[in-house]
């Protein structure tokens, strides 16, 4: 058996295998077990029947939920629904999980905070979201981690990656359709690589089935487990992002009419739910623990963009 991997038989359960994370996610995740990855009919996390059913019939040693309700502003008007994905679900697999004694990596985000200050924030530092959506993220994390079930939380920032719906991908398409570009900057933070982000996690996978050997599971997420922050390293502005992206493509694609990109203020785009105006994050806890430095951003992005 080789060090790091699940034992014979056991199984990772991997939930939001479409998203960008998720689909990350479900390609390195095979280097340490089986992958189930169900899909939203199989198991609707709007629904806790389907949650606990599927769970049951799979019993994974280990559950990845990337599975998320992600739409920001949507969930200003759509509060329910964005209650029962981010919390309630958490919820019952952390229920489940605990019945089962399997492990749960969740992920989270910078907006469990309300975005003040200037430094980034710690796992410890106060938490106070401004949006529903972060709220219900909030509430999840709290779920989880009073549900007894050995857990990890990582809360990220500005996910984005080749594939998928975000930031990175609409800008370059937009640049090619408009002149200019008007682009947040004053809204700090760093873009997060979707890959950079399943490969950490694959290693603390790893890491947490290796101290199994000898301790057992339980054991081994008692003393990993709890709030990590996983962010892309140094730190920049949408509109430094927009503009590093453009610029790089511009090289890539010599030829090809770029839009100009304009810096604007926060309150000159106005969205149905608050932005943080500081969604730095302070990494150092998952670089002591498990040895793990994430990408920083101007790297990931030439990767991704190598890949377009």
């Amino acid at each position: 058996m080789m060090v790091g991997k699940l034992p014979l038989g056991e199984k990772i359960l991997l939930t939001g295998a479409t998203g960008q994370v998720g689909g990350e996610l479900s390609k390195t995740l095979k280097l340490v077990g089986d992958v189930v990855a169900p899909d939203r009919v199989t198991m609707d996390l709007a629904n806790s029947d389907s949650i606990r059913e599927t769970i049951r019939a799979i019993r994974p040693r280990w559950i990845v939920n990337s599975g998320a309700y992600t739409a920001v502003d949507k969930a200003e008007s759509e509060p329910q629904l964005a209650y029962a994905i981010n919390a309630e679900a958490v919820k019952t697999i952390g229920e489940e999980a605990h019945a089962l004694g399997a492990g749960v990596i969740h992920f989270s985000t910078d907006y469990v905070f309300d975005g003040s200050g200037n430094e980034p924030y710690s796992e410890t530092d106060a938490v106070g979201p401004v949006s529903v959506y972060g709220a219900s993220k909030l509430a999840g994390e709290k779920a989880l981690s009073e549900s007894d079930a050995g857990n990890m939380i990582f809360r990220t920032s500005w996910v984005y990656g080749a594939k998928g719906k975000n930031f990175l991908l609409t800008i370059l398409k937009l640049a090619q359709e408009r002149e200019t570009l008007k682009i947040v900057a004053d809204q700090h933070g760093a873009p997060t690589w979707s890959r950079d982000l399943a490969r950490m996690t694959t290693q603390v996978i790893q890491d947490c089935e290796t101290a199994a050997r000898d301790k057992g599971l339980k054991a081994a997420l008692s003393d990993a487990g709890g709030i990590y922050h996983a962010a892309g390293s140094g730190e920049t502005t949408w509109f430094g992002f927009a503009t590093e992206a453009v610029q790089l493509q511009r090289k890539r694609e010599a030829g090809v009419r770029f839009a100009a990109v304009e810096a604007i203020q926060t309150a000159q785009y106005p969205t149905p739910a608050k932005r943080p105006s500081n969604s730095r994050l302070n990494c150092s806890k998952l670089t002591e623990r498990f040895g793990w430095t994430m990408m920083d951003w101007r790297d990931s992005l030439r990767e991704v963009l190598s890949e377009l």
